[in-house]
């Protein structure tokens, strides 16, 4: 009997106890307990977690120093506050208007050239029967992906020299003058698009033949005796089986659309194609560590007011997917 009163008198106190915390501790509780039952998995997310505290977030600290003079001589506290007078330079700075202009150019014509070629490769490839076919042509297109960006444009220069390059050696076969495509202010963003395609459709391709591979195979037996072709069982069926993902992956790349590739926009640039390959990531280079003043304060305005537009972007184009497909990243 005393055992029984005291597990009634503990009952009852944890429920005073519930009462009084609003019903947090049960919360707490469960929480704690599902700690316990897998700190395994827990403990997995130190790693991750501190790499995204130090090299992601502490980093922000030093975002400050946008609106400062800031000075390697007095630190960032020590250097003087100007405000937005950073950004306002920029944006009252003739480079303004080109540099935006060769970004958005860039970035929008790589996303609306290179968005769809991967879905239409892993569409095509899912077709194929011949498994030997299907994996050559898979291991093909994805190796590139392997190769660096150095490598990638060396080759593009080498390809397409003037005089020793294989539209040089085309260009002579057929009597005609080799035209410096590197050089061409013209040919600059196809190049630079299209190679970029090149050396990553493959890779794009695999997450849509992974997710081609969850579609229910019924749908498509179930299509065929209803009569349906292959190009019918690819618009009903695997695009719609399709279509969250790809609108996952639209949403986070429309979010990066100012973050055209510098290392290969970098190697690219020359005194003759400048006009239109100097996009944010090059100038901001340039400016904070190449110029003889290393302007800090200038260039950290440009690219925190880039990681901005782009957060904006990405809320936007998330909650219009949201709306019009009911797909979206949260």
């Amino acid at each position: 009997m005393a055992g029984k009163e005291d597990a009634l008198r503990a009952s009852g106190e944890r429920s005073q106890w519930r009462k009084r915390l609003g019903g947090s501790a049960p919360r707490w509780g469960k929480f704690w307990l599902r700690i316990r039952r897998n700190w395994q998995l827990y403990v997995l997310l130190i790693l991750p977690l501190a790499w995204l505290i130090i090299f992601r977030y502490a980093p922000m600290y030093g975002a400050q120093i946008a609106f400062r003079q800031y000075s390697p001589v007095f630190g960032i506290e020590g250097s003087p506050w100007v405000g937005l007078a950073n950004f306002e330079r920029f944006f009252n700075s003739p480079k303004f208007e080109p540099i935006i202009v060769n970004t958005l150019v860039l970035s929008f014509y790589s996303l609306i050239a290179g968005f769809p070629i991967p879905i239409i490769l892993a569409l095509s490839l899912n077709q194929v029967k011949m498994r030997l076919f299907r994996n050559s042509v898979q291991m093909i297109t994805y190796a590139p992906h392997f190769i660096s960006t150095v490598v990638i444009v060396g080759m593009l220069f080498q390809f397409l020299h003037p005089r020793v390059g294989f539209t040089a050696v085309l260009a002579n076969a057929l009597g005609v003058n080799a035209p410096n495509w590197m050089g061409d202010p013209g040919a600059f963003r196809h190049i630079f698009v299209w190679s970029g395609i090149w050396q990553e459709m493959g890779f794009g391709a695999i997450i849509y033949l992974a997710v081609l591979s969850t579609v229910d195979p019924a749908l498509h037996e179930a299509a065929v005796v209803d009569g349906a072709n292959r190009l019918q069982r690819i618009r009903y069926i695997d695009i719609p089986g399709l279509l969250p993902t790809a609108m996952v992956l639209l949403v986070l790349s429309t979010g990066r659309v100012l973050e055209v590739a510098f290392e290969k926009v970098y190697l690219m640039q020359s005194p003759l194609n400048l006009s239109v390959a100097e996009v944010i990531n090059t100038y901001v280079y340039k400016v904070g560590l190449l110029s003889p003043i290393l302007d800090f304060s200038y260039s950290t305005a440009i690219g925190l007011l880039k990681g901005i537009v782009g957060l904006l972007l990405l809320i936007a184009v998330n909650h219009a997917a949201r709306r019009l497909t009911q797909n979206s990243v949260w």
